[in-house]
């Protein structure tokens, strides 16, 4: 696996590791972190795991740290960013974050100016600071969703983007364990990896 650290233009400080299979690759995912002001960032175990899954199969993958906080506006903005940076180098790009990085995802990919070959949702929280929608915004995403949740997640509000993504009849993974997922990881990167993977 090659690693190397990418800045994201788009007028805010993103920093990000791009993580790249040895023969390169034509599909990247581009990965959000759980919530900034809760030390969430780019080298999250959740994303690092599913990073990997990834690149062992082919996949690259854009994991980046958010600009300055931003009641998640901003942060919306640095996602969709990184996908405009992947787009410019990848052929296929698909979404996925933990946590606020799920809400993230989720409010990047309906609204960003990008076809999407996938999006994964781990844990999503329902809304954000700024009021931000992510249940709603289920249905303004044209690609392939999942959304993967913990069965004892006290956590996040994330039984309304479950709801909705049945109701849209999208890939809904229940997993046994805790918002943080604690001693899953593998089981995190066995759900959403061939979910991406295969799609992109």
């Amino acid at each position: 696996m090659q690693q190397e650290t990418v800045l994201v233009p788009g007028g805010r400080d993103v920093e990000a590791t791009l993580d790249s299979p040895d023969g390169g690759a034509t599909a990247c995912v581009v990965m959000c972190p759980p919530h900034p002001q809760h030390r969430g960032h780019r080298g999250d175990d959740r994303l690092v795991a599913v990073a990997e899954y990834l690149v062992e199969r082919g996949v690259a993958a854009l994991r980046f740290d958010y600009g300055d906080w931003d009641e998640g506006l901003g942060e919306r903005e640095d996602a969709r960013n990184a996908v405009r940076w992947a787009s410019e180098r990848y052929d296929d790009v698909g979404l996925f974050g933990f946590s606020f990085g799920g809400s993230i995802a989720a409010l990047a990919a309906a609204s960003v100016d990008a076809d999407l070959c996938a999006v994964s949702l781990l844990a999503p929280a329902a809304e954000l600071e700024a009021g931000l929608d992510a249940a709603a915004a289920l249905e303004e995403i044209a690609a392939p969703l999942q959304v993967v949740y913990a069965t004892r997640d006290t956590t996040a509000d994330w039984e309304p983007v479950v709801e909705a993504a049945r109701g849209l009849d999208c890939d809904v993974v229940e997993l046994e364990a805790d918002h943080f997922f604690v001693g899953r990881t593998d089981s995190v990167a066995e759900a959403a990896g061939p979910f991406l993977a295969q799609s992109c």
